[in-house]
């Protein structure tokens, strides 16, 4: 039962009656579907930056339109630990740049439209693990870091049914396609 709806049906004596929304389950609605937009953000905007050098954390001589890779600087230099020699490997690959900027745009997309929440919250989770362990030990933690942090934010978010409030969630899993295959909502 999908317990972030505007209804919720409620168990008394054997029977499940119809119960509105009180106020704190309408503000944590409504809180995750930030939270949600804000994360979807954070993944087209990674996505925008690196592919237009728009000067935040790439600067506009390094965009991937103009020849630049996403991955190659930050993996060759900036990777440490015991997976460093693997990040190193596929710095700068083709495939590497490709399936990143594809990640990091549909990721934000499907977060900030609320569809395929399942597929974004699996592909980004693992995104975020992945960036995790580029960078191990993280520099303020002996193990924690955002990176984590984000994917339990993620896992959370599909959970929930955050695509449902102000996004298309709702219009997404009554797709003739989504409903014959739930994985994809």
């Amino acid at each position: 039962m999908d317990t972030m709806t505007a209804t919720i049906g409620r168990t008394t004596a054997g029977t499940t009656a119809p119960a509105t929304e009180t106020t704190p389950e309408r503000a944590t609605r409504y809180v995750l579907a930030g939270i949600r937009i804000a994360l979807g953000w954070i993944f087209l905007w990674a996505f925008l930056d690196k592919m237009f050098g728009l000067g935040h954390a790439t600067p506009a001589k390094n965009a991937w339109i103009d020849g630049g890779s996403p991955t190659k600087g930050f993996l060759s230099f900036g990777a440490t630990g015991p997976f460093k020699g693997f990040y190193q490997g596929i710095a700068g690959a083709a495939w590497a740049d490709w399936l990143f900027m594809i990640g990091l745009g549909a990721i934000g997309v499907a977060l900030l439209l609320g569809i395929g929440m399942r597929i974004a919250a699996i592909s980004g989770g693992l995104l975020m693990v992945m960036m995790w362990t580029a960078v191990l030990p993280p520099a303020s933690n002996p193990f924690m870091d955002d990176h984590l942090i984000y994917a339990a934010v993620l896992a959370v978010l599909a959970l929930v049914g955050a695509g449902d409030t102000f996004g298309l969630g709702r219009a997404w899993k009554r797709l003739a396609i989504v409903q014959r295959f739930p994985w994809l909502q």
